[in-house]
């Protein structure tokens, strides 16, 4: 009889990430390194988990107007059917029709960190995408409609007492716009994430919170479908100014 066991497996996997996270806390002192090794462990997850039709990095996002993001902790994008990541001296910058969803990466939530959040997630989501018809053997399918890009907050701990609870809620309702937080972990305590069918944020204390938070996550992605089609001479043209 096998020797498995699937409650195990999940519970080693938050115990690694909660861990690492514990560690980047306590061994690095300069906020600098302490940020980028949090950012690290997250993207680590994320790339190890997500299915492969994705990837996780620290990126700015262009579209083809020539308009850049804000930097940006953590970008879930497509590596399955965007034609084109560009790298430069270790900079990552991706084009806005290959975006799913975009994080910050902080040690603790609070007020500040979650209205930065917002303003993170906002550079992003008011960017310009494309979409172009799709051809197939049958003849072409219209255009693909602009799926919304997930936006959220991803910490080690909280300035909150409780962790996930009214104070949150308060920093999270404050910008409804194209700021809003879609979803996020508090590693230390547990997940939230807005239910659309009940016009409201859920929030969810638990033991595993990273391995809940990544489940809620796929779950989502998975409702978000493919990318559109990018107009790829839309950012051709830049190559003649």
């Amino acid at each position: 009889m096998s020797q498995w066991s699937l409650s195990q497996l999940l519970s080693s996997l938050h115990e690694d990430v909660q861990l690492r996270l514990a560690t980047v806390r306590k061994t690095f002192n300069h906020p600098g390194s302490k940020g980028d090794a949090s950012e690290n462990v997250w993207i680590s997850l994320l790339d190890t988990y997500l299915p492969k039709r994705y990837q996780a990095a620290k990126a700015h996002v262009v579209d083809s107007q020539g308009n850049f993001s804000q930097q940006i902790d953590v970008v879930i994008f497509d590596r399955q059917y965007s034609p084109f990541i560009f790298t430069y001296e270790g900079e990552i910058i991706v084009p806005a029709e290959s975006v799913y969803a975009v994080f910050e990466a902080k040690q603790t939530a609070n007020a500040e960190l979650v209205a930065y959040a917002q303003q993170k997630v906002a550079s992003v989501r008011q960017l310009q995408r494309t979409s172009l018809p799709i051809p197939h053997a049958g003849g072409v399918y219209p255009p693909k409609a602009l799926m919304p890009i997930l936006g959220g907050l991803l910490t080690f701990e909280s300035d909150w007492s409780p962790a996930l609870g009214p104070s949150l809620e308060r920093a999270l309702t404050a910008n409804p716009g194209d700021g809003r937080l879609d979803l996020g972990c508090v590693a230390a305590h547990g997940h939230f994430f807005f239910d659309h069918s009940k016009d409201r944020y859920l929030f969810v204390n638990e033991n595993k919170p990273a391995t809940a938070f990544l489940f809620k996550l796929i779950a989502q992605l998975q409702f978000s479908g493919t990318v559109p089609m990018i107009d790829v001479e839309a950012y051709g043209q830049w190559l003649t100014k």
